[in-house]
């Protein structure tokens, strides 16, 4: 359990710093002014417990990279290691940019899903909102990754989950996600169905679920159930996700704002393939963990 003594013990107290996404909220530790803990998956179920830690969605390092100059890990609240997460590349990126690890307002950072380029928009110093070179998205099933032809695309596809038939498009924006389209979906049950589609045998490394609505030709209503941490308030590949979804099905054009529970994102699938994602980030506070 999170709050057992014995699992934490013997941690050092740990600095970090909270930042949140549109409420999607992520511990930081920053592996350049001090060494890492140990035992990261531990710590992230630790810390991130909304009762007997600091809690958020999960923790995220900051660490010197190989492919690029920094390095962003990510474990999400069960102890899971992720391999992106859009509105933890901002946070990362607005503490990069003011604590002097970044060599200009645009710059490549290292992450699970490749090496991404956020660019922050400082005002007197701070940011408040990045945008985001997330990447070209892969829609081959091979690449999600899920069962069936490896360069089919998963488009649509009936899955039945707790009694209904979803229709599901597929599409990895450097981690695995499940869209799909509905009606009303401030009612959907996405308590009730987002696990059971996070662990349908069908996809081997668990997948993130997202749940749309298309409002109008630009503007998305969009709740995402995230692999290993439950519905979140916000999802930002989850977002950019939803936007080729939409697109591909032929529901959008390639622009659109994404409204997701915590606020807004700007998404865009540019005509050179890329998706870019803008939004807003901020520091929530400093502490540090110190287990008794």
């Amino acid at each position: 359990m999170p709050n057992d003594p014995g699992v934490a013990a013997d941690w050092q107290p740990v600095p970090f710093t909270k930042v949140q996404g549109l409420g999607n909220d992520y511990l930081f530790l920053d592996g350049l002014a001090a060494p890492l803990p140990d035992r990261l998956p531990d710590l992230a179920r630790a810390m991130s417990d909304r009762h007997f830690g600091p809690g958020a969605d999960g923790i995220i390092t900051i660490e010197p990279g190989q492919a690029a100059p920094l390095r962003m890990r990510i474990w999400n609240a069960d102890g899971s290691e992720a391999q992106m997460c859009g509105n933890g590349l901002r946070g990362f990126a607005k503490l990069a940019f003011e604590r002097g690890y970044a060599g200009a307002e645009s710059f490549p950072v290292e992450t699970g899903a490749g090496v991404l380029q956020p660019t922050v928009m400082p005002d007197g110093g701070r940011v408040g909102r990045v945008r985001v070179d997330m990447g070209e998205p892969r829609l081959r099933r091979g690449q999600v990754p899920m069962e069936g032809p490896p360069e089919q695309e998963c488009v649509e596809a009936p899955l039945e989950v707790a009694g209904r038939t979803l229709r599901m498009t597929a599409v990895s924006m450097g981690n695995p996600h499940a869209v799909t389209f509905v009606e009303d979906v401030e009612h959907l049950p996405v308590a009730a169905i987002g696990p059971r589609v996070e662990r349908d045998p069908i996809f081997p490394e668990r997948v993130n679920a997202g749940f749309a609505q298309v409002l109008a030709p630009d503007l998305i209503r969009l709740r995402v159930w995230e692999r290993g941490s439950g519905e979140t308030l916000a999802c930002g590949t989850g977002a950019c996700a939803a936007m080729v979804a939409a697109a591909r099905t032929g529901r959008t054009g390639r622009r659109a704002t994404l409204r997701l529970t915590g606020g807004d994102l700007d998404i865009e699938w540019a005509a050179n393939n890329h998706v870019f994602m803008t939004g807003p980030t901020v520091e929530v506070y400093r502490g540090v963990y110190a287990p008794r």
